[in-house]
C-alpha cells in the first residue's frame, strides 16, 4: 500500500498521541467504593480503579495489619483495575496506602478503612411508609433546582415532563408533619445522581425527575442537595423516631451513566443482535411449560431502549452493584431497602446480593417490586413455601395482589369469586407466602391510578380501603397525597399521578400541610388518616398480632380478626348498600366470651357485641374488652 506524506503525518500523530497516553504519570479518576469498613463479616472488599490506561500501571500496597492484597484483575478496557483485598476480622480502623506507578511517575491513593456506626433498625408491621417522589414534594432550597452544567439542565413546573426543584431539604422540612400523621418510615423514589439527557417517551422530551436512570451509583443527585443533604435527612428523621428506605435499582442504568460510557467490558451489558425490549411477563420466569427464550428476553430484554440492561452474570459487575449496596447501607444508616423492577434482574444474582446484605444486617427488611397478578407469582420472588427447584430469598415484597384485590372489593358487586370474596380468597393464599406479614401492602404509589379516583372518589369506599390497608397483615404503604384526596389517572402520563404536593412550593396557592389549607372533606381524610395510623402505632394487635379472617356472608359482610395475648381487634366491614345486622356467635373462637368493645374510631362503647349493626359501606374497627 502507498501511503502519501499526509497519511504518513498522521500515522505519526496518532502515534504520537497513543505514546504520550501513556507516557504520563497515572491520572486516577476514580475509585469505587469512596472507603470501607472493618468488622464487616465479608472479610473480601473489591476496589474498582478507573484512569486513562491505569492497567499499564503497576500497583502496590504499603503493609498494613490485618490487610492481604489478593489479586489485581485486568479487563479488556485498559482505564480499569480491580483490586481484591481481604481485610481480617480483628483489622484496625485507618488509611490503607496504594501506590500506582509507571516510568513516568507514581501516584499514592490513600483509602480509608472506618469503624463501622450505622445502626439501621428493622421496619416491621409496626411501621407505616409513606412513599413520596422528593422532585415533587417540596422545594426546600431552591439554589438546587437546576445546573446549567448538567446533560439536564431544566427545572419547569409548568411542564409534567420536567424537573420542579422538590429536595431533600424540602423533606426535612416536613418531618413533623410525618409525625402528626403517624407515619413512622420514608420510602422516596431514588435519590441517587441522574445526571441524564431526558428521553424521548411517547414522542415528548422527559426529565428523569422520578429517579430511576442512575449515572453514578456513590454520589446523591445535587439538585436534591447531594450526600450531604441526604445525612442531614436521615440523621434528622431517626431523632424523630423516622426510619428510611432506600430504593434501588439494579436492573439498569442510564444510556449516560459514567460506566456505560466506557464499559469495562462488554459483558456488562445484555447485548442483542438486534434491540430486543423485555416482554414484562413474570411468568415465564417459573412456567414448568415455558420456553428459554421466554425466559431469556423477560430477563435479559431492556426495560427501555435508553436503560442499558446489566447483564449480572459478570462476576466484576455483580461485585460492583452488590458491594454499592452494603456501602450506602453503612454510608448512610440506612433501615431498609426496597429493589425496583425485581423481576428483571437475575435471580441468582439477586439471591446472592440478599445474602450479602442479610449476612451483614440480618433483621434489615428486603422487598421488591414484582408488578404481578397472582399470589404464586407474588410468592415466587420472595421466601416461599413452594415445592420448586430454585427459591427467591429475598423476604418481602410490594403487595400488588393485595391492591388489586382492595380496588375490586370496592368496584364491584359481590359474588363467589367477586366484591370482598376477592380480598378474602387473596388473603387465604396466604399460605404461598414463608413470611405474609412482611409483605408491603398499598393502594396506590406512583405507577398507578390515583385510589381515590380508581374508586369513583366514593369517600365511603376510600374508608373501608384505607381500613384494610392499615389493619391487615403487612407493612401498609401509603402514598403522598392520599391522606388529602390526591385524585387522577394515568393519562396521558405517569406524571398525572405524580403532582406537587400543595404547599411545597414558594407561590403555591394551596397549603395541605395545614389544617387552614384543606378544605372539610380533606381535613376529614386526613384526620381519618391521623387517627387509624396513630391508634395503630400503640395497638399490639395491628403491629404485631396474628391474622385470622373468616369467609365473607350476607352478599358483603367481611369480618378479620388480629390479635395477641393481650389484644383483639375486630374489624367488621359492610360493602353492601344497605345497613346490615348480624350475630357474631359465628366469631366465638376468637371474642372467647368478650362481651363489650370501644370503637376506635368513634370513641363509642358497645356494652354489647353479640348483635352488631353496621351502616352501608361502612368498615368498623373494634378494640374487645
Amino acid at each position: 500500500m502507498k501511503l502519501n506524506k499526509l497519511s504518513i503525518l498522521l500515522v505519526f500523530v496518532q502515534l504520537g498521541l497513543s505514546l504520550y497516553a501513556f507516557s504520563q504519570k497515572p491520572d486516577i479518576q476514580r475509585i469505587d467504593p469512596s472507603n470501607w469498613w472493618v468488622g464487616m463479616k465479608n472479610p473480601n472488599l473489591q476496589i474498582l480503579v478507573y484512569g486513562k490506561n491505569i492497567a499499564t500501571s503497576n500497583l502496590s500496597l504499603k503493609p498494613y495489619s490485618g490487610v492481604k492484597l489478593k489479586k489485581i484483575q485486568k479487563v479488556e478496557n485498559p482505564n480499569y483495575l480491580f483490586i481484591d483485598l481481604e481485610i481480617a476480622k480483628n483489622t484496625k480502623a485507618g488509611k490503607l496506602q496504594f501506590t500506582v506507578g509507571n516510568t513516568q511517575g507514581s501516584t499514592k491513593i490513600d483509602y480509608e478503612l472506618r469503624n463501622r456506626t450505622a445502626k439501621p433498625q428493622a421496619v416491621t408491621q409496626s411501621d407505616v411508609v409513606y412513599l413520596l417522589m422528593p422532585d415533587r414534594f417540596a422545594n426546600g432550597d431552591e439554589s438546587n433546582d437546576k445546573f446549567a452544567n448538567m446533560n439536564d439542565p431544566e427545572a419547569d413546573r409548568k411542564s409534567p415532563w420536567l424537573r420542579h426543584g422538590g429536595d431533600l431539604q424540602g423533606v426535612i422540612d416536613h418531618l413533623d408533619y410525618f409525625k402528626e400523621l403517624g407515619v413512622t418510615a420514608l420510602w422516596m423514589t431514588p435519590i441517587i445522581e441522574n445526571n441524564t439527557h431526558q428521553s424521548n417517551e411517547g414522542g415528548t422530551m422527559r426529565s428523569s425527575y422520578h429517579g430511576y436512570h442512575f449515572t453514578d451509583h456513590y454520589q446523591i443527585d445535587k439538585r436534591f442537595g447531594g450526600n450531604e443533604a441526604y445525612l442531614k435527612l436521615i440523621g434528622a428523621a431517626h431523632k424523630k423516631g423516622i426510619k428510611i428506605v432506600q430504593d434501588a435499582v439494579y436492573n439498569h442504568v442510564s444510556e449516560d451513566a459514567w460506566f456505560n460510557k466506557d464499559l469495562p467490558s462488554k459483558t456488562w451489558i445484555h447485548h442483542w443482535d438486534k434491540y430486543t425490549n423485555t416482554s414484562y411477563k413474570d411468568q415465564p420466569l417459573f412456567d414448568v411449560n415455558g420456553s428459554a427464550y421466554d425466559k431469556k428476553v423477560t430477563s435479559d430484554g431492556w426495560f427501555t431502549a435508553f436503560l442499558p440492561d446489566l447483564d449480572q452474570k459478570d462476576p466484576l459487575l455483580a461485585n460492583y452493584l452488590i458491594q454499592h449496596a452494603l456501602w450506602t447501607i453503612e454510608y448512610f444508616n440506612i433501615d431498609s431497602w426496597r429493589i425496583d423492577t425485581y423481576i428483571y434482574n437475575d435471580m441468582e444474582f439477586m439471591n446472592r446480593c440478599n445474602k450479602a446484605i442479610l449476612d451483614e444486617h440480618p433483621q434489615m427488611l428486603l422487598f421488591g417490586e414484582s408488578a404481578v397478578n397472582t399470589p404464586i407469582s407474588q410468592a415466587y420472588f420472595t421466601r416461599n413455601n413452594l415445592n420448586i427447584p430454585f427459591k427467591c430469598n429475598l423476604p418481602a415484597g410490594c403487595d400488588f395482589v393485595v391492591q388489586g384485590a382492595i380496588n375490586s372489593s370496592l368496584n364491584e358487586d359481590f359474588g363467589w369469586t367477586n366484591g370482598v370474596n376477592r380480598l378474602y380468597q387473596t388473603l387465604a393464599q396466604d399460605i404461598v407466602y414463608q413470611n405474609p406479614e412482611k409483605l408491603v401492602p398499598f393502594v396506590e404509589n406512583h405507577d398507578t391510578d390515583r385510589f381515590f379516583s380508581v374508586i369513583g372518589e366514593d369517600f365511603n369506599k376510600y374508608k373501608i380501603g384505607l381500613t384494610w390497608l392499615y389493619t391487615l397483615r403487612g407493612i401498609p404503604q401509603m402514598y403522598y397525597g392520599t391522606e388529602f384526596l390526591m385524585k387522577n389517572f394515568k393519562n396521558p402520563t405517569d406524571a398525572e399521578v405524580r403532582k406537587d404536593f400543595p404547599g411545597g412550593f414558594k407561590g403555591d396557592a394551596e397549603n395541605k400541610f395545614t389544617a387552614a389549607g384543606r378544605n372539610a372533606k380533606e381535613n376529614e381524610a386526613f384526620d381519618f388518616n391521623k387517627k387509624l395510623l396513630n391508634y395503630r402505632k400503640t395497638s399490639e394487635a395491628l403491629t404485631k398480632g396474628k391474622f385470622k379472617q373468616f369467609t365473607p356472608f350476607d352478599n358483603g359482610i367481611y369480618v378479620y380478626f388480629r390479635y395477641t395475648d393481650k389484644q383483639t381487634v375486630m374489624v367488621v366491614s359492610n360493602t353492601k348498600k344497605s345497613e346490615a345486622s348480624f350475630s357474631t356467635e359465628n366469631f366465638a373462637e376468637v371474642i372467647k366470651g368478650a362481651k363489650s368493645a370501644k370503637n376506635i374510631m368513634t370513641g363509642e362503647v358497645l356494652n354489647d357485641i353479640s348483635n352488631l349493626k353496621v351502616p352501608a359501606m361502612t368498615a368498623v374497627i373494634l378494640e374487645l374488652k
